[in-house]
């Protein structure tokens, strides 16, 4: 084998390794660390696309081809004033591969449930959550052929709502370990979200999304990292209905492809 046959058949097995897969927020921005209360019942239903060329941690003249179209469905009811009960199935296609190759298309579907239980709801709101997830190829944080994945995640929240230039605004910090069939790696995930209402109409938010992989991988897996940016505004459509429209980047990352794209998304709540 030449050495320019070489390269491609490496290049193509880091592209299918590292691909990124990015759930929208993994968790929702209205939910954060606040339940609902006894019989509400909430949903955001949206759209997310995405792309990337290149590769953190990969040569430049390395270039990918990466377009990814997610779809989800998160749907919360409040069992208690406490305890809030959740459910999100997921739809993923992905075209992937090596600039100038023959491209693979994938197609996946996954569902991730659980619950949120508020400890704390006087200053501020400390909650925590537990779920499972059993996701498709590309719904997870990185994929290698194709293969599906199995997680259990715990995480902690705490959310507080405050004036800030005389307008109702809130804050949002998360931290979370997922616990993933091999043999991809456990992760530890760092998410924060801040929000301010402009209007009785508009909300601007800002949210920060970081996973970090732990120990434990095996090939064709290794460490990887990523920390993603997320700009979004929030029309209140109604007093039931609002929509959500985002960008999002990633500034920095290890052995994780340098995503972009757009989230589109609904909120409804009853």
């Amino acid at each position: 084998m030449g050495k320019d046959a070489a390269w491609r058949v490496r290049a193509v097995i880091r592209s299918g390794t590292y691909l990124l897969a990015l759930a929208v927020a993994i968790q929702p921005a209205l939910a954060g660390a606040w339940t609902l209360q006894k019989g509400q019942i909430q949903v955001l239903s949206g759209a997310t696309v995405s792309r990337a060329s290149h590769s953190f941690g990969r040569s430049a003249d390395q270039k990918i081809v990466f377009d990814k179209l997610f779809v989800q469905n998160w749907t919360e009811y409040g069992v208690t004033d406490r305890l809030t009960l959740f459910a999100a199935p997921e739809l993923v296609l992905v075209t992937d591969g090596v600039a100038g190759e023959k491209l693979s298309t994938t197609r996946a579907t996954s569902v991730e449930a659980g619950g949120r239980y508020a400890l704390i709801n006087r200053v501020g709101v400390l909650s925590v959550q537990v779920s499972a997830k059993t996701a498709g190829a590309f719904d997870m944080s990185t994929s290698a052929g194709g293969q599906y994945g199995r997680l259990i995640e715990l995480r902690a929240l705490y959310g507080r709502g405050f004036k800030l230039l005389r307008r109702d605004a809130f804050l949002d910090l998360e931290v979370g370990e997922r616990w993933i069939k091999r043999p991809r790696p456990n992760e530890l995930v760092v998410d924060a979200t801040a929000g301010i209402w402009l209007s009785s109409k508009y909300m601007v938010m800002l949210q920060s999304f970081n996973t970090i992989a732990g120990g434990g991988a095996k090939p064709p897996y290794e460490y990887y990292r990523l920390h993603k940016m997320q700009f979004s505004l929030v029309r209140r459509l109604n007093k039931r209905w609002s929509l959500q429209s985002a960008v999002f980047f990633s500034p920095a990352g290890q052995n994780i492809v340098q995503e972009q794209g757009l989230v589109t998304q609904l909120w409804y709540k009853w």
